[in-house]
């Protein structure tokens, strides 16, 4: 039986279906774009590599499939830029060689369900984790001491306004 031809009526074994679905390097086609998104000049030929990444299933839902070891690969490709020369040159792409089953990230933001403040200076405000209300570290009082006044907009102590 050639490759990919199926015979009908045949069942895959438990065993085989959970060992080829559980979490780990797999070959994955990836678009080059998406590992370098900035190169927007060029086309390239061919416009995927395949790549070890890491799939598959966790056996639960807390879980995700992620890599604990990395190495690059380098691979020839070809860069066309339009109207213009094209040449193969070298391109550097991430593989993953081992994969585990880690708790998602989204779990530890779920622990601290508020958003970081989106103040500019983040570092002169504090967040309430009750309400996630941002407010300012400095109060009204500190910057009265300085002869200044709290602007509660920036959090910083200004001069007052005449």
């Amino acid at each position: 039986m050639a490759e990919g031809e199926q015979k009908t009526h045949q069942v895959v074994k438990f065993m085989d279906v959970y060992q080829r679905s559980y979490c780990r390097p797999i070959e994955t086609l990836v678009d080059i774009f998406q590992e370098y998104p900035d190169e927007i000049e060029y086309i390239f030929k061919p416009s995927c590599v395949p790549l070890m990444r890491c799939g598959g299933c966790c056996n639960d839902e807390g879980l995700e499939c992620v890599p604990t070891e990395e190495y690059n690969i380098t691979m020839q490709i070809m860069r066309i830029r339009i109207h213009k020369v094209q040449h193969i040159g070298e391109m550097s792409f991430l593989q993953h060689s081992k994969c585990e089953c880690r708790p998602k990230k989204e779990r530890a933001r779920q622990e601290n369900p508020c958003g970081p403040c989106s103040e500019r200076r983040k570092h002169l405000f504090v967040q309430d984790p009750q309400t996630c209300k941002c407010s300012c570290k400095n109060t009204d009082s500190r910057c009265k001491a300085r002869q200044l006044e709290l602007n509660e907009r920036t959090c910083r102590c200004d001069k007052p306004r005449r």
